[in-house]
């Protein structure tokens, strides 16, 4: 199973429509625009798909239309992260019964934030159902000695590091005794860590949505050894970073409205993120046009 899931993930926008109502059909949308660009999967729900500012209920039906969408040609990752244990619980069982094919689940929020609660958190996630689980390591420092002891919980297979210290991740897998697959969570840096050669299996991002092609084929060149080729590819997506990064402090609906210019509208983004203006759309997409960068 581990060894199947090599190559490069979007962390899937969630669409909404004009009323901030689900766009399940932008869904479809999505995922055949991502696998056109040689995505392998989509991880759903996660910090890039505003999982945190939906209901359960939403959450529950972005499952079941990706698996719908994607007709078992990609493999679809839940992340079910709450601030509940109990809301993840019942996520990971809905996602298990649309037909996902991995859990995911960020540590604890807000409630929690220690390992002892990571442990039982995560325990009690991944043993909700059969799937393999993926941790979800958002922005927090990895210890080896303490986190190797969470890939001995039932189900967990790997891990999703949205992190730059790649040798920590580098020592926590050469501790192992198991096969795991491990992504690199920062966009910007995934050449970097397939690079390392031992590590990590693929990447999953929020660009991925935008220009997948571009993330498709670093990890192509770099099964190939071809990292120079590859470092082109990063080169030119990062152009695309940029302007996403200049976004992250202000509002997130300004990347999630670059999709308009491959062609889907996947809305903005929740409160407490507000909506664009016209002239702030039309800003946003200048600069993405003005990269020149062919999705």
């Amino acid at each position: 199973m581990t060894k199947s899931m090599y190559g490069a993930y979007a962390a899937m926008f969630t669409p909404f429509d004009r009323k901030g109502r689900l766009n399940l059909e932008a869904i479809d949308a999505l995922i055949e625009h991502g696998l056109k660009g040689g995505l392998k999967g989509f991880y759903l729900t996660g910090s890039t798909g505003e999982g945190m500012l939906l209901t359960l209920e939403e959450r529950k039906a972005v499952y079941k239309r990706a698996v719908e969408a994607a007709k078992g040609r990609c493999r679809l990752i839940a992340q079910v992260g709450c601030v509940r244990t109990d809301d993840s619980i019942e996520l990971a069982k809905a996602a298990a019964d649309a037909g996902v094919d991995w859990i995911s689940s960020v540590a604890p929020v807000y409630f929690g934030q220690n390992f002892p609660s990571t442990m039982r958190h995560y325990k009690a996630i991944s043993e909700a159902t059969d799937l393999p689980f993926l941790i979800y390591a958002f922005n927090s420092e990895l210890v080896p000695e303490r986190d190797a002891r969470l890939f001995d919980l039932k189900n967990v297979k790997g891990i999703k590091y949205t992190g730059r210290n790649f040798y920590v991740c580098q020592r926590i897998r050469r501790m192992l005794d198991k096969e795991t697959v491990w992504f690199a969570g920062c966009d910007e840096l995934l050449v970097s860590a397939l690079a390392l050669g031992d590590t990590f299996d693929g990447g999953i991002g929020l660009n991925y949505n935008i220009i997948p092609r571009h993330f498709a084929k670093i990890c192509e060149l770099c099964t190939k050894n071809d990292f120079r080729s590859a470092a082109k590819w990063q080169a030119e997506a990062n152009r695309l970073v940029d302007v996403v990064v200049d976004s992250f402090a202000d509002n997130w609906s300004s990347f999630k409205v670059l999709m308009k210019a491959v062609g889907i509208d996947c809305g903005c983004c929740r409160a407490p993120y507000a909506p664009l203006t016209k002239a702030q759309e039309r800003t946003v997409l200048a600069r993405f046009a003005a990269l020149g960068i062919k999705s």
